[in-house]
């Protein structure tokens, strides 16, 4: 097909080609389905990862994908089934699909994809077509209870980037679910870090692991009970600022010997304004700090489900776990390849979300794919305004100087050239 060039408006998805390099993202696919350059396995995990970079669920019924290009970006000559795809997902267990996830947390640290001490946990939802019976959890209080997948994510806060993610059934507890997230954020991020948390990981349990872990301390509002009420609106108040005063003092929980920290805040000029609210740490940083500049860093995991969802988050027909841990993993390849081909956007194109992203870049761009010589050249008709093509002409001399291996492996050792015209 090459041989003959080829025209086709997915031609974007060629720009994922070297922020995969960059990433290791063969060698992790090889290392999970046990497969070598020329094998065919690695090839349909590819295909995933770049299907959640599209944002397109079932790509694979859409068969004018075949003839633009996409096909080819994934080393293969065709799009592979959706048997192929779950004969590949299904003879892989969740442990692989864990160790896949903790390798490419790896790759993103050494990437700088990480930065600071802080991280954000938090459960992310999604409501499952599954036919199987199964229980029923509500997504927000204010809703009916239904069947989902519980996802779980520890999320960088200063650059909003995932470090690690678990799934879990709907029975599964957050507390349960949020002490096995930990053991393989703990293997990525290995410097002490303050965990940001939700109310629904005000438990002892979650508490006393986090207060006897060497590496990680915790920050979470507690429950608005009418014991933590009566304790906070007790205490005397240190003003920080008009309308808002905090204090400290000890928390119990009943039946426990165990002591952790409780700080507390009131806001409101007025004592019939007044409103309380309660948090409990094993921190020993200044509440001042923890409070009005940590905490308010926790958004950015509610950020990073807004802007990334449509890589496949925000879906799951199905609640085969091992199924669902391999597309999540593949997912978030998807996402790490994509966060890096932003950094090279244009600055008004950089916040474009996981959607507008794959429409605008990925999907719809009009060109051609040839060979020459040694190396596959991607003709772009009319240069795009978001992409510097600096970043892309040359590209096999830039790789280099990266010290990366400019042959693309999944391409029989091709290298790739961009062009614009």
């Amino acid at each position: 097909m090459l041989s003959q060039k080829v025209s086709g408006t997915t031609v974007g998805m060629w720009l994922l080609i070297p922020e995969m390099q960059r990433l290791g993202v063969w060698d992790l696919l090889k290392g999970w389905t046990g497969g070598q350059n020329t094998d065919f396995d690695p090839r349909i995990a590819l295909q995933l990862v770049n299907e959640s970079a599209l944002c397109i669920n079932r790509v694979r019924k859409k068969n004018s994908l075949g003839h633009q290009g996409f096909q080819l970006a994934n080393g293969m000559g065709r799009l592979v089934t959706d048997e192929q795809v779950h004969n590949l997902l299904n003879k892989h267990s969740i442990d692989q699909a864990e160790e896949l996830l903790v390798n490419l947390g790896y790759q993103r640290q050494l990437c700088g994809h990480y930065k600071g001490g802080l991280i954000a946990v938090d459960p992310h939802r999604i409501i499952s077509t599954s036919k199987r019976i199964m229980a029923k959890k509500k997504k927000r209080t204010d809703s009916p209870a239904q069947k989902m997948v519980q996802t779980f994510f520890s999320v960088c806060a200063q650059t909003g980037q995932p470090i690690m993610a678990s799934i879990a059934s709907t029975g599964m507890p957050t507390t349960k679910a949020t002490k096995k997230l930990l053991s393989g954020t703990e293997k990525i991020i290995q410097n002490k870090a303050l965990l940001l948390a939700d109310k629904e990981h005000f438990t002892q349990d979650l508490l006393t692991t986090a207060k006897n872990h060497p590496m990680f301390d915790i920050l979470t509002p507690a429950l608005n009970t009418q014991r933590i009420q009566k304790q906070i609106q007790q205490l005397d108040y240190k003003p920080l600022w008009a309308g808002f005063a905090i204090s400290e003092t000890n928390y119990y929980f009943h039946g426990n010997k165990e002591v952790f920290r409780l700080i507390a805040e009131r806001t409101g000029e007025n004592k019939r304004d007044y409103e309380y609210k309660a948090f409990i740490t094993t921190s020993d940083r200044g509440a001042r700090e923890l409070i009005s500049d940590n905490y308010d860093e926790r958004w950015s995991v509610e950020n990073f489900f807004n802007f990334e969802s449509s890589i496949g988050l925000n879906r799951a027909s199905t609640l085969n776990l091992n199924i669902r841990y391999g597309k999540l993993a593949m997912s978030l390849m998807a996402q790490a390849a994509t966060y890096q081909l932003r950094k090279r956007l244009n600055n008004q194109y950089k916040n474009w979300n996981a959607s507008h992203l794959a429409l605008e870049v990925l999907a719809w761009a009009d060109g051609d794919i040839r060979v020459k010589d040694d190396t596959i050249i991607v003709t772009f008709y009319g240069a795009p305004n978001h992409i510097n093509p600096k970043d892309y002409t040359g590209l096999p001399k830039i790789l280099r100087n990266e010290g990366i291996d400019p042959c693309v492996p999944w391409l029989f050792g091709y290298k790739l050239d961009f062009r614009f015209k």
